[in-house]
């Protein structure tokens, strides 16, 4: 049970007004578009990386039946939109609107861009990297980009499928067909190109700063508290804790604080209580004031 929390805490940004924030979201989705339709056409339409996806599915379309990718994302997203708005409703279908239209564009007209590398490896590579970033700032947006993801969220509806085994069955069947149609070597290129869009997503949306969350237990709680938060300038909270042996109650202090403030934290610890049970772990992100503040 949350007991209390300090009032002293740094100053955060300023969070942007609702009008900024739309604007701001839209940019967002046109840059995030737009690098996804180069990385595509520059890198994996070249090497036939179909890393699963619609984008995946318009490049085995293109070898097959020689059509252009942009029309086989557009004849496949735009029922998949409908079906959506049908099946999931106006709010979500929404978040997908743009993107399903934007990317096919940006596709046709990047469709001439030409290609740094024809090495399949290096262009799953830069191709996951370039598409991650793309895509992840389309998320960071509020938007999405349709295809696979919104059939895999009706599906996930229906038949109560986790979404995620829902999205991995989708984007396994496109690889497979990769391996059927193209080569099996031109599949296994595909799965380190979504791996390397998986972790690029992860790190477009978490950022490289790396904060800890400490968990310290001692008996002079109150000069602990008081030294983290004028000597290290943090705010903590203060969590009610009862000791699984003897049952006695304890205060559990939980303090959030950069990657580069851990030793110092754990000096000021030590001066006050050398016996003190602290326990420091890994956060990927901290939304708030004295660290990022979203709009």
């Amino acid at each position: 049970m949350v007991k209390g929390s300090s009032a002293k805490r740094r100053k955060g940004g300023q969070s942007l007004t609702p009008r900024k924030q739309s604007i701001w979201n839209i940019v967002q989705l046109l840059v995030g578009t737009v690098i996804v339709a180069l990385s595509f056409n520059m890198f994996m339409v070249p090497n036939g990386i179909a890393s699963g996806g619609v984008s995946g599915l318009s490049i085995l379309v293109q070898r097959k039946l020689d059509i252009t990718p942009a029309i086989t994302q557009w004849a496949v997203n735009i029922p998949l939109f409908l079906a959506g708005l049908w099946l999931l409703g106006k709010k979500f279908a929404a978040k997908t609107a743009l993107g399903s239209i934007l990317l096919p564009l940006f596709v046709l007209l990047t469709a001439n861009w030409p290609t740094p590398t024809h090495n399949p490896l290096l262009a799953a590579i830069y191709g996951g990297i370039g598409v991650g970033v793309g895509l992840g700032l389309v998320f960071r947006g509020g938007g999405s980009t349709g295809g696979m993801d919104l059939a895999a969220q009706i599906l996930h509806r229906y038949t109560g499928i986790p979404l995620s085994l829902a999205i991995v069955c989708f984007d396994g069947c496109v690889i497979v067909a990769a391996g059927l149609v193209i080569s099996p070597e031109v599949a296994l290129y595909a799965l380190i190109g979504l791996f390397v869009t998986s972790k690029t997503i992860d790190f477009v949306q978490s950022g490289l700063q790396l904060s800890k969350v400490a968990f310290i237990i001692s008996d002079h709680s109150d000069a602990v508290a008081d030294i983290i938060l004028n000597d290290l300038d943090r705010g903590l909270t203060r969590l009610d804790g009862h000791g699984g042996y003897t049952g006695q109650g304890k205060a559990v202090l939980m303090v959030v604080v950069g990657q580069n403030e851990v030793p110092k934290l754990k000096q000021l610890v030590k001066a006050i209580d050398p016996g003190a049970f602290v326990i420091i772990s890994n956060t990927a992100e901290v939304l708030g004031q004295g660290f990022k503040v979203e709009g």
